[in-house]
């Protein structure tokens, strides 16, 4: 997954290629995917590494600078959106842009964007279904850890 996440984030830009940095095996952890539907995953994994880029620290870029950082975020938004939107689930990718844009406007307040990441769990688990589905709970509580590691 990260791999496909990188390798077309490069073939897209250099200035995306210049950014990446080597990523050890042990930070090759998916947080948000595994609790969603398979065919969203990579999608929704691109878009976390987005949020990442932009609020936290990214797995896979080190942008040189703010200017980079934020264009380099916005474009793994929408690639991830261009993945979702590739499964044909219009709803799935309403669920992920409202996430991004609810997680914008708290940031833009000053406020914790995404709280504790249980709007994340929430959206990856509900993924293009309406209702939440039941997620493993050790899955979950993973899922959270790594998240605060990464943008705590």
């Amino acid at each position: 997954m990260f791999d496909a996440i990188a390798e077309a984030a490069a073939t897209e830009s250099p200035l995306w290629g210049e950014a990446l940095r080597a990523m050890p095996d042990r930070e090759r952890e998916a947080v948000f995917s595994p609790l969603a539907p398979d065919e969203h995953r990579l999608g929704l994994e691109t878009i976390y590494e987005g949020y990442l880029v932009h609020y936290g620290r990214s797995r896979l870029f080190a942008p040189q600078d703010r200017d980079t950082a934020l264009l380099l975020g916005d474009y793994l938004y929408a690639h991830g959106l261009v993945r979702i939107a590739e499964t044909g689930d219009v709803k799935a990718v309403a669920d992920l842009a409202e996430l991004i844009s609810r997680c914008a406007h708290l940031r833009a307040e000053g406020r914790d964007g995404d709280g504790d990441g249980a709007e994340w769990v929430c959206t990856s688990t509900s993924l293009g279904l309406g209702d939440s589905v039941a997620a493993d709970e050790e899955a979950v509580e993973a899922a959270l850890a790594t998240h605060a590691r990464l943008v705590g």
